[in-house]
């Protein structure tokens, strides 16, 4: 079924919960006709109606006519006291395909229309409930990978990077003040006594904004992810580096050099952050077709990874191509660390890669998982930089927070600069800073964006 064009006062309906099955699935309902659509289909044994005026959860049957379709419980939320502001109702029957799409087909006969992608958190948007931040917070909770992403999304959730942009609107906000009052001056130019209090406020804006612009990198692979790749020349352990820090065997691990031929992929969490752990082809030349399409589509690779681990065995100790393989790998700009494998070895060789500037150096058996602990937590520490992440911490998360604010930062160093310019021309600048910090709250948000932020929702949130 393909939605139909939206209106601000039909009746939308849909899924919200998974395909497939489950003990629990819900129909959700919203708008002006959710009540009496669903009052028409359900039928209570204790003969309750559905539009006694409370809000209350009504235990019955979904019907046809007079045929049964499933037991269901309905909770019935009145606006504004719901999740979008309008009525809404949500019917919970029993999680199979069926059902589900039988009391949907019901409802949709009734006079719902199906629901876009992300449209109910959409109407919460354009009824105030929740900002474009918030919005954008729910499917990062629905999408996070670990505890430290989940930690974020909750705090935007919550309002937490909504009210520093609101906070630093206010500052912008002052500062428009002050050139507005210079413009009653008949000399076009900011007056004496205003311009160290304009500069007051411009400085405070900007300062804020440089430092909530810091944490893009870390917020955006919070929410993201980052892709790690593990490389070396045949048989230094990179699968058995891959299995020991995925805690289980999925490559393959022979003393046959070239036994990995193409890319393995798995995802894990390595200090809070979700990482896509990549175990690549030993880099060499080879006349093995196969082996020969591994090594490209590995170097390729490379050039898309945040971190590279560098793997050397410390049993053999570094050899030329070490070395070689070392000084290409580093010229990719992608953060390099040196992981020095086998540990464990009865007999140890020496390593030297002095010619490597590397970001971290440890040393792990992937046999006994010595070093493991520390490997990741230098992974942590590289993705991350020197940001910090503080609990309840406003972060920018996403690419286009992260351009409007540069945008809005960028308008204040103009202002800063050109103090001595006259009130109209700042006052324009200032008013480009507005604009953009708007672009992320919602206020000034292109539809456009909208319209590309919501659609990646599912469709029933």
């Amino acid at each position: 079924m393909t939605p139909t064009p939206k209106t601000s006062d039909d009746t939308i309906a849909a899924i919200a919960t998974p395909p497939g099955e489950g003990g629990i699935g819900i129909v959700r309902i919203s708008g002006p006709e959710a009540v009496p659509i669903a009052g028409r289909l359900f039928f209570s044994p204790a003969g309750r109606r559905l539009d006694d005026g409370t809000r209350q959860i009504y235990y019955g049957e979904i019907r046809d006519g007079g045929v049964a379709i499933d037991e269901v419980l309905v909770h019935v939320m009145r606006a504004p006291h719901s999740y979008t502001r309008e009525d809404v109702v949500e019917i919970n029957g029993h999680g199979g395909a069926a059902p589900l799409h039988a009391i949907l087909d019901l409802v949709l006969r009734e006079g719902a229309r199906l629901a876009g992608p992300g449209e109910f958190t959409r109407r919460a948007f354009m009824n105030g409930r929740i900002d474009l931040v918030q919005a954008e917070a729910v499917i990062d909770r629905i999408r996070a990978q670990g505890r430290a992403a989940l930690a974020a999304a909750s705090a935007a959730s919550r309002g937490v990077l909504s009210k520093e942009l609101h906070s630093l609107r206010e500052s912008v906000v002052l500062a428009k003040a002050h050139v507005e009052a210079a413009i009653d001056f008949p000399d076009q130019d900011v007056p004496s006594e205003i311009t160290p209090e304009l500069r007051r406020a411009v400085a405070d804006a900007r300062e804020r904004m440089e430092k909530l612009l810091a944490t893009a990198d870390a917020g955006r692979l919070l929410r993201e992810g980052a892709a790690v790749v593990i490389a070396g020349r045949p048989n230094v352990g990179k699968s058995s580096l891959f299995n020991a820090l995925l805690r289980e065997s999925r490559a393959i691990v022979t003393p046959r050099p070239g036994t990995t031929r193409d890319l393995l992929h798995e995802s894990i969490l390595i200090g809070g952050i979700s990482v896509r752990l990549t175990d690549m082809a030993g880099l060499r030349d080879t006349e093995d077709e196969v082996e020969k399409i591994g090594v490209e589509r590995a170097r390729e690779a490379l050039h898309e990874a945040a971190l590279i681990l560098f793997v050397v065995d410390a049993e053999t100790g570094t050899v030329e191509d070490d070395q070689i393989l070392a000084n290409e790998l580093s010229k990719t700009g992608v953060p390099l660390a040196l992981v020095i494998n086998k540990v464990d070895a009865a007999s140890r060789r020496t390593i030297d890669l002095a010619k490597t500037p590397f970001a971290a150096t440890t040393k792990v058996s992937a046999l006994t998982g010595q070093g493991l602990r520390e490997l990741e937590a230098a992974v942590g520490k590289i993705l991350l930089g020197e940001t910090s992440i503080a609990p309840d911490q406003a972060l920018i998360t996403r690419a286009h927070q992260k351009d409007s604010l540069r945008r809005a930062l960028e308008a204040l160093h103009r202002v800063e600069s050109s103090l001595d310019q006259s009130p109209e021309f700042l006052g324009l600048e200032l008013d480009e800073a507005l604009s953009a910090l708007g672009e992320i709250t919602g206020e000034t948000t292109p539809d456009e964006i909208l319209e590309h932020i919501f659609g990646a929702f599912c469709i029933g949130k």
